[in-house]
């Protein structure tokens, strides 16, 4: 007896569009292609974010590429993600932004008109995050050899003194906070893309968070992890940390903040809400004792207003950690495992 399976867990002799979700898939095409690559002979870490720079660590870049469809969507367009996911990553190791490079790969017949767009709207985005474009590339492909236009920006910044979050660093013990609603990102850009009609009540969630990760700076070394769930969604954020730290991770079903338009968008197409990119929240691991303190500092911002506590790191497991090191408590009390999303459920979403 033979089962059908969308998408096969195992080898590939070709690259599909799951590789780059963000979960199982992508770890895989980063083990057995990436990294052997790229960095032969390295052993192998945890992969953040964002790097250090060698022999400079207060530096920290980070580079990222978008390729979003449809252009332009409630809350958002690719132009102002751009900004956002590189400012975003550099802020999740604990610092500010200095300075971005811009990487144009645009198709020929696109209208310019929509070029200006997506431009103008990333030069504001930059300005509002007061982080400067200082160099950039331009290139221009064939019909067909490119969907319009692709993105990427490479970003630099400066640590914030005594701050050092890295996703190894979770340890048991620790709060499990989450700065805002989930999962408004990948709804609000999936109903553009279908035309599914949730688009008067779901708008992107896309904003830098740097100014938030400021706040975070006078708790210092208690705070321990931060990771922005972007690709697979809160659930990928939790097993990567999981992973990196070697710990065991419990979240709380019934304190997730889902707005109810989410829910019942990931209701009606089969989605799990913890699944679904988001690009204007984080989940922050700090020391208990420093907990209340964290959240308000988060809720001392706009972008962090809703912050909530969601969970606790349980134990540290070995190395590695083994399969459902991240679990859900349920409204009714029952617990289930909070798997790494396997393959795409959102293609194109960033």
């Amino acid at each position: 007896m033979t089962t059908d399976c969308p998408v096969p867990y195992a080898e590939h002799d070709r690259v599909q569009l799951g590789h780059g979700a963000g979960g199982r898939l992508t770890a895989e095409l980063l083990d057995a292609l990436v990294l052997p690559a790229l960095a032969p002979g390295t052993p192998p870490g945890p992969l953040e974010d964002a790097a250090l720079l060698p022999d400079t660590p207060e530096l920290v870049l980070s580079t990222d590429g978008f390729v979003v469809s449809p252009l332009f969507y409630p809350g958002g367009d690719i132009g102002s993600l751009a900004v956002h996911g590189t400012v975003n990553d550099l802020a999740m190791r604990g610092a500010v932004p200095l300075a971005l490079a811009v990487a144009l790969i645009a198709e020929e017949g696109l209208e310019t008109s929509v070029l200006r767009a997506v431009l103008e709207s990333l030069g504001k985005a930059a300005e509002a995050a007061r982080v400067p474009v200082i160099t950039g590339d331009t290139k221009v492909v064939g019909r067909g050899a490119a969907d319009q236009v692709f993105l990427t920006t490479t970003g630099v910044g400066r640590r914030l003194p005594g701050l050092c979050p890295t996703s190894a660093g979770a340890r048991p013990g620790d709060a499990v906070l989450l700065s805002g609603p989930l999962g408004l990102h990948g709804t609000a850009v999936l109903s553009t893309r279908e035309g599914l009609g949730f688009e008067a009540d779901i708008a992107s969630d896309s904003r830098p968070l740097h100014t938030l990760v400021r706040r975070l700076a006078e708790l210092g070394p208690d705070v321990h992890a931060l990771r922005d769930p972007t690709r697979g969604g809160l659930a990928a954020a939790l097993n990567e940390i999981a992973r990196d730290s070697r710990v065991t991770v419990e979240v709380a079903e019934d304190v997730l903040p889902v707005p109810g338009p989410v829910a019942a968008a990931c209701e009606l197409l089969g989605l799990d809400p913890l699944h679904v990119a988001n690009e204007g929240c984080l989940v922050a691991f700090v020391a208990p004792g420093s907990a209340e303190r964290a959240l308000t500092a988060l809720r001392s911002r706009p972008e962090g207003a809703d912050a909530v506590r969601i969970g606790e790191v349980t134990a540290a497991t070995p190395d590695p950690a083994p399969e459902g090191a991240v679990t859900l408590r349920t409204a009714i009390g029952a617990t289930r495992v909070l798997d790494m999303p396997l393959g795409e459920l959102l293609p194109r979403i960033c």
